[in-house]
């Protein structure tokens, strides 16, 4: 039932948020009708409502400003854990009554967490719209955390660890080359948690956990679908309105990354591998932390570079030389701190993993060296634009936009503004961070390898 991102799932949606944003350029959307309204009731939560009625549809989201990088020292995996008890029983519901009202009238419903934030969501017609507010704002303060639930449900995210990450080596190498390139930031430590302290989380720290980050001014309500502001503003009044504000919060500061000054490498060989593979990480600012500009700019280098078939990559590697069966990059920019580029890449044919990474340097050590065309960057923007049209479609998707936004300090005017921004980005900009961070000294690389068969 439940829908949870370790890194790799997680670095596909925010680059389908990123990439959503972009279509706020097109015109439809730029009717006053389809615009976004905020507001922020008494006890401090914050509401973000948007209007489309071109479906008897709404999206319903709660988003809180905790996720596993706020977690304390040792208990990894405790904010990814509660994400699961809030489908538990409440002193007003028993278990799975929610689930049951959104099935019985054909919605559906499901939760994840991130490093930053945790969202519970919600589509279901509009004239369910109320009770959705209710259950939801009920097991914001009023859930029930016994030992049985505890202890069942900690056996449940141990299967579910097992099943994603340890039966998996990708999913195994991704976490070992995310704590090699983070060396202090918590980023480096897994959404899920690590086996052992999984094990430990107990009733105490959950409600600790609860009492801290489960409070309404702690929490953002987007709202969009086939409604009016003023009605959710009296939906939201009704319910989430009555809920006592929780103690204020202190700034999210955690531990900055030191200069990184060595080139890491990280390998696996393991016998369910069928083809090997690559993937070159490096620490880069994100939205958040980067200078004017930058992040844009970063966004754009990942399309040109490696957004797709018509990337420099796949022409390049995959359709002109023919050594590559995939190859790529990726920038996770809608993050709190500072965030990661990558490259990867896997062989074809009779090529070697060493080929592919050797041509997937010089495609970006030339970027480096020599930028971009005017017409290429031009092309990227375009791409970005016209690709995310279609994102349109999804309510959730737009929902998604704003709640991972404001969910890490950003306000509305950062994602009306990300087209401008955008289409201001030079290939000057596009030149200097590619030269600024992806530089090889600074990087750190995950090998996934098959295990020789000498040794199977």
């Amino acid at each position: 039932m439940l829908t949870t991102h370790p890194a790799r799932s997680l670095r596909c949606l925010l680059a389908v948020i990123l990439l959503c944003l972009a279509f706020f350029a097109t015109a439809a959307w730029a009717r006053d009708e389809s615009k976004a309204t905020n507001f922020t009731l008494g006890n401090g939560m914050e509401v973000v409502v948007i209007p489309d009625h071109r479906a008897p549809i709404v999206t319903h989201m709660v988003w809180y400003k905790v996720g596993s990088a706020d977690e304390p020292p040792g208990k990894s995996g405790i904010a990814h854990f509660f994400e699961h008890l809030m489908f538990k029983a409440t002193s007003n519901h028993e278990a799975g009554e929610f689930d049951a009202a959104i099935s019985a009238i054909g919605g559906n419903n499901n939760a994840f967490t991130s490093y930053d934030y945790t969202c519970f969501y919600e589509i279901v017609p509009p004239e369910a719209l109320e009770e959705m507010m209710r259950f939801e704002a009920d097991r914001m303060r009023n859930l029930v955390l016994d030992d049985r639930t505890i202890a069942t449900e900690r056996e449940v995210v141990l299967e579910e660890r097992r099943s994603r990450v340890d039966n998996d080596p990708g999913a195994v190498l991704a976490e070992e080359v995310n704590a090699t390139l983070w060396q202090n930031q918590p980023y480096r430590i897994p959404v899920i948690g690590w086996m052992h302290e999984i094990r430990q989380l107990n009733r105490a720290d959950a409600r600790a956990f609860y009492d801290r980050y489960y409070r309404p001014n702690n929490a953002i309500l987007v709202v969009a679908g086939d409604v009016q502001p003023e009605a959710v503003r009296a939906l939201a009044e009704k319910t989430y309105g009555q809920l006592e504000r929780g103690p204020d919060l202190p700034p999210r500061v955690r531990p900055v990354e030191p200069e990184q000054n060595t080139r890491r490498t990280v390998t696996l060989t393991d016998a369910r591998v069928g083809v090997p593979g690559f993937s070159t990480h490096w620490v880069v600012p994100s939205y958040r932390t980067a200078k004017p500009g930058e992040a844009e700019a970063l966004d754009l280098l990942s399309e040109i570079l490696g957004g797709g078939t018509r990337s420099r990559l796949y022409r390049e590697l995959v359709v002109k030389q023919g050594i590559a069966a995939s190859a790529g990059a990726g920038y996770q920019g809608n993050m709190l701190d500072d965030t990661e580029f990558s490259v990867y890449g896997a062989p074809r044919g009779t090529a070697t993993l060493g080929e592919v990474e050797k041509a997937v340097g010089a495609e970006v050590a030339r970027i480096a060296r020599e930028g971009v065309s005017s017409e290429e960057l031009e092309r990227a923007k375009d791409r970005f634009v016209r690709a995310t049209i279609f994102a349109r479609d999804r309510q959730q998707a737009m929902a998604n936009i704003y709640g991972s936004t404001l969910a890490i300090g950003g306000t509305i005017a950062d994602v009306e503004q990300w087209p401008e921004r955008i289409r201001g980005v030079t290939t000057e900009q596009v030149k200097a961070v590619a030269e600024r961070y992806l530089r090889p000294a600074r990087s750190t690389t995950g090998y996934l390898l098959p295990k020789p068969a000498a040794e199977n």
